[in-house]
């Protein structure tokens, strides 16, 4: 339980690294299901 949680707190702290601002937030949630849908029509094919 405890590696879950330290895994937890180092993703919200790269998260918050990485998007500094609101819009920086949308474009992460943008570009995330982008990848997911990108994945998912490879996965189809």
């Amino acid at each position: 339980m405890r590696k879950v949680f330290v895994l937890i707190a180092a993703a919200a702290a790269l998260t918050t690294a990485a998007c500094n601002t609101i819009s920086g937030v949308g474009r992460d949630a943008s570009a995330a299901g982008d990848a997911v849908t990108d994945a998912a029509e490879d996965a189809k094919n």
